[in-house]
C-alpha cells in the first residue's frame, strides 16, 4: 500500500468536507511527524554505522582539540529551527561544529585524568534503556528496573568477593544501589551517617537539638581525598579535616586516632571517615586494616571511596587490597571508570540499608504502592538524592554477560601491564623520576629538577596535542600522571607516546642551556 507523506496526507485531509478530516488536518498541522519507526530503523543503522567508524577511526583523530573558549556560539543559529531540519544535515553539522571541540576520551592517545569505560554491549544496553525510558523511582514504576538493579549489584558484589553484609540476598541487611558518581556517593553516605549519629545523641539525650550536634560534627579524609569528600563536607554542613598521609600518601591509625582524640578533647564529635583506595592523584591505597578497628572503635562511620581502583579487585592478585572492607558501613566504586560500562554507573553498597532509607525517605501518597512495605523488594528513591533514575542496570547486564568475568579481569590486566611498561621505559632514562608507587594503571613521573621544567614540558606536550596529559602535586612535586585509559590501548601506542615524551624533553633541556 503506498504510504502518503505527510504534505500528502494534511492535502488528502483538507479535501475531505467532514468535522473528521478537518481534525485530522489540524492534528497534522499542530504535531508534524519527523521520524517515524521505519525511518528510525534507517536512521537507526545509520547512526551505529557512524559510531562504529568513529570508534575504529578514533587513533586518527586528534586527542585534544584547537578550540579557544566560545568556540561553538557563533557556529550555530541564535534560536531553535521553527522547522524540522533534516537528519542528514544535524549529522553532518555533528562533524562540523561539535566534532572539532571533542576531547576524544577513548583514542589511544588519552592518557589523562583516569579511564572512562567504554564498550559496544553497554552502548547497546543504554540504547535499549532510552527505548524504555522508565523513570524508575519506585518497584511499581518498572519491577524489572528496580529488580535487575538489586541481583546486579549483588553480581557485581560477589565478584569483588564482598562480605555477605553488603548483599541483597533474598532477606540481607545490606545491598547496592547504583549512584551517578562517587562524588555522590559520598555525599550519600555522609547524610546517612549525618542523620544516624544525630538520631543517636538526640535519643541519649532528648535536650540536644539538631543545631547543637551540627556545629559539633567533624568528618575526616586523607590529604590525599577527592575533592568532592571536602565538597560533600560543605554540602553536609558539617566541618571536614584532612588526616596527613605518610611518605606513601597513605592514611595510618596514628594519624587519625591522634586526630579523633584531640577533636574528642577540644568537645566536637567525630562521626565520619573517608578512606581512599586508588587515590586520584598518584593512586595511593589508605591502610583499611588499620583504620578501620579505630572506626569501629569510636563509632564512627566508615565509607571506602575507591571509584577508580575498585575494578581491579575483580582480580584475585589485586584483591588483598580491598582487605579490611569487613569494617566499612559502605564501600563505593565506579564500573562507569574501569569496568567498561559507560558512564554513569556507580557501584554502592552499605551493610544496612535501613541507614540510607532512614535518612531520605519520604512518602508522598503519588509514590505509594501495594508492596512497599512486603519486605521482598526496595525502592531505589530512598536511597539516593534524586527522585528519578535510568534503568542503567542494563549496561552492567550486557557488559558482565557478554564479556565474562575472566574478559573483564584480563581487560584489567592488559591495562595494569601497559603501565608496568611505561614505568619501564621511563626508569632506563636517567633524566627522569617515578614519583610514587606502580600499583595498577598509574604512572607519575617527572623530570628530575625544579618544577618548573616538569611545567615547561607538560605545556609542550599539551600544546603539541599527540598525547594528552593531566599533572598533580605530590607535597611539593610537580608531578606528570600517564594512565591507562583506552579500551583500544596498545603497548605500540605507550611505547610512541613515551618517544614523543622524550623528544619533547631532549628539546627543552637543550633550549634551557642554551
Amino acid at each position: 500500500m503506498h504510504r502518503l507523506s505527510v504534505g500528502g496526507r494534511m492535502a488528502q485531509a483538507a479535501s475531505l468536507c467532514t468535522p473528521e478530516g478537518r481534525a485530522l488536518c489540524f492534528h497534522l498541522q499542530q504535531s508534524p511527524v519527523t521520524m517515524d519507526a521505519s525511518e528510525f530503523r534507517r536512521r537507526g543503522k545509520e547512526m551505529v554505522d557512524y559510531v562504529a567508524d568513529y570508534m575504529e577511526g578514533i587513533e586518527g583523530r586528534q586527542v585534544y582539540p584547537d578550540v579557544e573558549p566560545g568556540y561553538l556560539r557563533p557556529l550555530i543559529p541564535t534560536t531553535a529551527p521553527q522547522e524540522p531540519d533534516t537528519f542528514e544535515d544535524i549529522i553532518n553539522d555533528v562533524e562540523k561544529i561539535i566534532m572539532p571541540g571533542v576531547t576524544h576520551w577513548h583514542s589511544p592517545y588519552f592518557f589523562a585524568y583516569f579511564p572512562t569505560a567504554s564498550s559496544y554491549p553497554s552502548m547497546l544496553a543504554d540504547m535499549l534503556c532510552g527505548a524504555i525510558g522508565c523513570i524508575g523511582f519506585s518497584w511499581a514504576a518498572s519491577p524489572a528496573c528496580t529488580e535487575l538493579e538489586t541481583v546486579m549489584m549483588d553480581w557485581l558484589g560477589k565478584m569483588l568477593q564482598l562480605p555477605e553484609a553488603f548483599l541483597a540476598g533474598n532477606a540481607g541487611e545490606g545491598g547496592g544501589v547504583i549512584q551517578g558518581s562517587a562524588s555522590e556517593a559520598t555525599l550519600v553516605a555522609l547524610l546517612a551517617a549525618r542523620t544516624k549519629v544525630t538520631r543517636r545523641l538526640q535519643a541519649a539525650s532528648p535536650g540536644l537539638t539538631q543545631a547543637a550536634i551540627m556545629e559539633k560534627l567533624v568528618a575526616y579524609s586523607s590529604d590525599q581525598a577527592h575533592s568532592s569528600v571536602e565538597r560533600a563536607g560543605l554540602i553536609g554542613g558539617v566541618k571536614l579535616k584532612a588526616i596527613p598521609s605518610d611518605g606513601k600518601f597513605a592514611m595510618r591509625a596514628s594519624a587519625l586516632q591522634e586526630a579523633l582524640e584531640r577533636d574528642k578533647a577540644a568537645g566536637l564529635i567525630p562521626f565520619f571517615v573517608v578512606a581512599t583506595l586508588g587515590t586520584t592523584s598518584c593512586c595511593s591505597f589508605d591502610n583499611l586494616l588499620e583504620v578501620g578497628p579505630i572506626c569501629i572503635k569510636e563509632d564512627v562511620w566508615l565509607h571506602i571511596d575507591a571509584a577508580y581502583a575498585g575494578s581491579a579487585f575483580i582480580c584475585p592478585e589485586f584483591r588483598p587490597l580491598l582487605n579490611g572492607v569487613e569494617f566499612a558501613d559502605s564501600f563505593n566504586f565506579n564500573p562507569h571508570k574501569w569496568l567498561l560500562v559507560n558512564f554513569d554507573c556507580s557501584a554502592m553498597w552499605v551493610k544496612k540499608r535501613t541507614d540510607l532509607t532512614g535518612a531520605f525517605k519520604l512518602d508522598p501518597v503519588y509514590l505509594k504502592h501495594s508492596h512497599q512495605d512486603s519486605g521482598l523488594i526496595t525502592d531505589y528513591r530512598h536511597w539516593q538524592l534524586p527522585l528519578g533514575r535510568r534503568f542503567r542496570s542494563l549496561k552492567m547486564w550486557f557488559v558482565f554477560r557478554m564479556y565474562g568475568i575472566k574478559g573483564l579481569q584480563a581487560y584489567i590486566r592488559k591495562h595494569v601491564q601497559l603501565s608496568h611498561e611505561f614505568e619501564s621505559l621511563v626508569q632506563q632514562d636517567p633524566r627522569f623520576e617515578i614519583c610514587a608507587e606502580v600499583t595498577l594503571g598509574l604512572v607519575c613521573f617527572r623530570l628530575k629538577g625544579s618544577n618548573k621544567l616538569t611545567k615547561a614540558l607538560l605545556e609542550r606536550i599539551n600544546n603539541a596535542k599527540k598525547i594528552h596529559l593531566v599533572p598533580c602535586h605530590l607535597r611539593d612535586k610537580f608531578v606528570l600522571r600517564f594512565a591507562i585509559c583506552s579500551r583500544t590501548v596498545e603497548s605500540a601506542h605507550v611505547q610512541l607516546a613515551w618517544e614523543h615524551i622524550r623528544g619533547l624533553a631532549t628539546e627543552l633541556l637543550k633550549a634551557e642551556k642554551e
